[in-house]
């Protein structure tokens, strides 16, 4: 890209798919990412520029420009300007990843225009440190199901692993947000023993679900006790879409994050077109999308 000033300017392109955190049973460690990705182009230019997004998300608070900024700081570069244009196919309402997005676009803008450039494990810490957590961020940077924790000393560790293709995730969002704090807040502090229990046993057999692409076992352990049903009553529409898309032959259904956007995971593509179907029909003005999983998490060019 050719500048005001006659010099050609790098442009970095960075493709960030949506993510899922949670996945059901997988509270605050699981995450998945899904084949529906944002795309980001970012050049040096003389001032602040953003496009693509609502008016209100361009100026100097843009989250993609604050990531930016954060990073340069970080990694000991020098911040330059840049013009920033957004083409994000995922919705604001909640529960697919469109901040992390913006977020780990900042950081491949700012990596990759530093001399030593992208590096997914670097660009993983960065996400963490700048998000406050793994949940959305590890999937959406490695692809895959992703299983994160974070140790005594505040490192991250994301084991990734693939997710089956067979499998298919119908994602529906409803008009409304619910706000993160509100959905921290209606949890509950403590658990019994019965409820751990109960909740480790089917993370585990999830995980090996989606890798197995065992509609069945799916089924079975897509149960959630730790945060579900308490998130479930911000949703005014979540039972009677979890009913429709159940009863259609969805084998999980499950709030997408902490919502408003929820998941019906269906076994191949025909199952997944009735689920589609039944959920369109219960609530046609909701936005709607049939996703595979994504393999390639962040991809990061220089042009």
């Amino acid at each position: 890209m050719i500048g005001a000033d006659g010099r050609e300017r790098p442009m970095v392109i960075v493709r960030v798919p949506a993510t899922s955190a949670n996945v059901g049973v997988g509270f605050d460690c699981l995450g998945i990412a899904l084949d529906l990705t944002a795309t980001f182009l970012m050049t040096p230019s003389d001032r602040l520029e953003v496009e693509g997004c609502e008016q209100r998300f361009r100026g100097e608070d843009n989250l993609v420009w604050q990531s930016y900024l954060d990073a340069c700081e970080r990694l000991g570069t020098q911040a330059r300007p840049l013009h920033i244009t957004i083409l994000s196919p995922i919705p604001l309402s909640g529960g697919l990843g469109s901040s992390s997005a913006c977020v780990i676009a900042g950081i491949g803008a700012a990596m990759a225009l530093s001399p030593e450039g992208f590096d997914r494990a670097r660009a993983l810490e960065l996400a963490v440190a700048i998000e406050g957590h793994p949940d959305n961020v590890a999937p959406a940077l490695l692809g895959g199901l992703v299983s994160s924790f974070v140790d005594e000393r505040g490192q991250t560790t994301s084991t990734r692993m693939g997710v089956a293709g067979n499998l298919r995730f119908v994602a529906v969002a409803p008009p409304y947000e619910v706000r993160t704090a509100e959905a921290r807040r209606v949890l509950p502090t403590e658990v019994t023993r019965e409820t751990a229990v109960w909740q480790m046993g089917r993370c585990v057999a999830v995980v090996r679900a989606l890798e197995l692409g065992d509609a069945a076992l799916l089924a079975a352990a897509c149960h959630d006790r730790l945060h579900e049903p308490y998130r479930a009553k911000l949703i005014p529409d979540y039972e009677p879409l979890r009913e429709a898309a159940l009863a259609a032959g969805a084998c999980a259904y499950m709030i997408s994050g902490s919502g408003s956007t929820m998941l019906a995971v269906a076994d191949g593509d025909e199952t997944a077109a009735r689920v589609a179907d039944a959920l369109r029909a219960e609530r046609p003005d909701f936005w709607l999308q049939t996703l595979p999983a994504n393999t390639l998490g962040t991809t990061v060019e220089v042009h």
